[in-house]
């Protein structure tokens, strides 16, 4: 998919007055959050903001960014809601002025990039993340087209390439201890894109 055919599609879904996948944060990264002290947290290919926002009542330090402004919109109007403020940036990530271990955790919530750049967005992003930092992922995995095949409302990237497998979480975070790493099926109920039974993969890992 080109750059701006990806860039169109995530402005037209965000451009709509209801949230796409709801104001309300993701299950896995909420369980998480809830086992780690406040301090700075990134959130790649945040979309409309409903789990950088939660951290961010939860008194995390926020940077969030995304390709699409509709998306930048959105979260600074649930942010502006919940009376908190986000530090939120559009463009590629190697364009940002992020620092190296700048941050405690980053949490990589369904952030699927196209599949030609998914592993060196990963590998740049852990320059981000200080020693001990903490990596939050829950994403789809490539078995989640079996899924999509039987209830599309579920969501998802349907290229297997965009999808993800246990041994590429390996692959792309070799310097962590894995705290969590497990391919599981599970129910979504995320506004109106993620909706029914998908299979996932969760990772914690720590930076060592």
């Amino acid at each position: 998919m080109t750059e701006n055919l990806w860039l169109d599609r995530w402005n037209d879904r965000y451009s709509s007055e209801e949230f796409a996948y709801g104001t309300e944060p993701n299950n896995y990264l909420k369980e998480q959050l809830e086992k780690l002290k406040p301090g700075t947290i990134l959130f790649p290919a945040e979309g409309e903001g409903r789990n950088a926002v939660f951290a961010a009542t939860k008194g995390w330090e926020v940077s969030a960014f995304d390709i699409s402004n509709e998306g930048k919109n959105k979260a600074l109007q649930l942010a502006a809601n919940h009376n908190i403020a986000i530090d939120y940036q559009v463009g590629e990530l190697q364009t940002l002025n992020f620092q190296a271990e700048q941050f405690d955790v980053i949490a990589l919530i369904y952030a699927h990039f196209p599949a030609e750049i998914k592993s060196s967005i990963h590998r740049m992003l852990d320059q981000y993340l200080r020693k001990g930092g903490v990596i939050i992922f829950e994403a789809f995995s490539k078995n989640h087209l079996d899924y999509i095949a039987k209830n599309e409302r579920v969501g998802g990237p349907k290229d297997i390439g965009s999808l993800f497998s246990i041994d590429e979480i390996k692959a792309d975070f070799p310097n962590y201890s894995i705290i969590e790493l497990e391919e599981k099926e599970i129910e979504l109920h995320e506004g109106l894109f993620h909706n029914g039974t998908g299979s996932v993969i969760r990772f914690v890992g720590q930076k060592l």
